[in-house]
C-alpha cells in the first residue's frame, strides 16, 4: 500500500491541513472501497467538534449563493469551513452537473475552506449516501462549521435534518413558497427560517405567512427548558445583507441545542441513524450475494408458482444470510 494512500497518515496530513488529503479522505469514503473502515476507524478519535449547519429549500431560493455568503461571513470570524455541495446526479450515468464550486469560486483561494460536491448518485432526500462520512472527514480535519447545501429538491429534502445540528430553510417570495413548505412538512425540520431575494415584492407577505404557519408547527423544546421559537431572517444573500444575522440565529441555536441537552439527543439519534443505515447496507451486499447464487432465484420461483409465499421465502433468506460468515 502506498503511504499516500494510508488511512492513518492521510487523517495525520487531514489534520495539518492538507487539502488534497482531505479530498482523498472524501473520494475513498465516496467509493466505498476496501479501505473504508480503515479510514474510518483512523477518523474517529478526532470526531464530534464540529458544527454541522444544513442549507435546504427548494430550487431557485439561493442556496448556492447563501453558502457562499455564510462562508464569506464565518471565515470574518476565522472560522474553518468546510462545505458538502449536493448535487443531483444522472439517474443512468451517475454524473453530477458539480456546480457549487464554480458558484463559490471566490473562496477556492482561501485555505481556512474545504468545498466539495457530492452526487446524490440516484439516491433520494436531498443527500449522498456518503455524506456521513464526508461530514466526518471535514469534523476530523478541523472543520469549525460544516454547511451542507441539498440539491433542491422540494419535498424530499427533509433528510438533512437527520445529519445536521442546525437546519436552515430558504424560502423567496414570489414562488409560493410558504404553501409548499407547509404541504411538504419543510417547516417542521427549519430550525432558522430564512427569506432570502427579501428585496423583492411580496417578500413582507411571505415573512408574515411564515410567521403564522411556524405558530402552528410545534416541534420538540428539550426537557426542562423553553422550546425553541424559530426565528425568521431576510437576507440579500447576493449582497451579504442579513448574512450577519442569519449567523447569529445559527450560533444562538447552537446554543440552545447545547443549554437544552437537545444537542445531545440529537447527536444520538445521527448515531443510531448512521448505525442502522451501515447495517441495512451490509445486509443488502450479502443478499446481493445470495442473489448470485442459486437461492434467490429458486425462492423467486417459488414464489410465482405460488407455492411459497412472499413472507416465508424471506424468512429463508434472512436464515440464509445468518448462516453466512460476517
Amino acid at each position: 500500500m502506498s503511504p499516500r494512500h494510508d488511512p492513518a497518515d492521510l487523517v495525520t496530513r487531514a489534520r495539518r491541513g492538507e487539502a488534497r488529503a482531505v479530498a482523498l479522505l472524501i473520494s475513498m469514503v465516496e467509493n466505498d472501497g476496501p479501505q473504508l473502515r480503515e479510514v474510518v476507524e483512523a477518523l474517529t478519535p478526532y470526531t464530534g467538534r464540529a458544527q454541522i449547519v444544513g442549507l435546504t429549500g427548494a430550487p431557485g431560493v439561493g442556496k448556492s449563493t447563501s453558502t457562499s455568503a455564510l462562508v464569506a461571513a464565518l471565515r470574518a470570524k476565522d472560522r474553518r469551513v468546510g462545505v458538502l455541495a449536493v448535487d443531483p446526479s444522472s439517474p443512468f450515468s451517475g454524473g453530477a452537473l458539480l456546480g457549487d464550486r464554480v458558484r463559490m469560486s471566490e473562496h477556492a483561494t482561501d485555505d481556512g475552506v474545504f468545498i466539495r460536491s457530492m452526487a446524490t448518485r440516484g439516491k433520494l432526500g436531498g443527500l449522498a449516501w456518503s455524506t456521513p462520512q464526508a461530514l466526518r472527514v471535514l469534523d476530523a480535519a478541523g472543520c469549525d462549521v460544516v454547511l451542507i447545501e441539498t440539491v433542491g429538491v422540494g419535498q424530499s429534502e427533509i433528510e438533512v435534518v437527520s445529519l445536521a445540528d442546525t437546519t436552515v430553510v430558504l424560502l423567496a417570495p414570489g414562488m409560493g413558497d410558504g404553501i409548499q413548505a407547509a404541504k411538504a412538512g419543510i417547516l417542521e425540520i427549519a430550525d432558522v427560517l430564512v427569506v432570502n431575494k427579501a428585496d423583492r415584492d411580496g417578500a413582507a407577505q411571505t415573512v408574515r405567512d411564515l410567521r403564522y404557519m411556524a405558530s402552528l408547527a410545534a416541534r420538540d423544546g428539550g426537557s426542562g427548558e423553553e422550546a425553541w421559537t424559530r426565528p425568521i431572517v431576510r437576507t440579500v444573500a447576493a449582497r451579504g445583507e442579513g448574512v450577519d444575522e442569519l449567523l447569529d440565529a445559527i450560533d444562538a441555536h447552537a446554543e440552545w441545542l447545547e443549554r437544552s441537552g437537545e444537542g445531545a439527543r440529537r447527536r444520538r439519534r445521527r448515531a443510531e441513524a448512521e448505525i442502522q443505515a451501515v447495517a441495512l447496507r451490509t445486509i443488502q451486499d450479502r443478499i446481493g450475494d445470495l442473489g448470485g447464487s442459486e437461492m434467490l432465484p429458486r425462492l423467486a420461483e417459488q414464489v410465482g408458482r405460488g407455492e411459497l409465499d412472499p413472507y416465508a421465502a424471506a424468512d429463508r433468506l434472512i436464515e440464509a444470510l445468518g448462516s453466512q460468515p460476517g
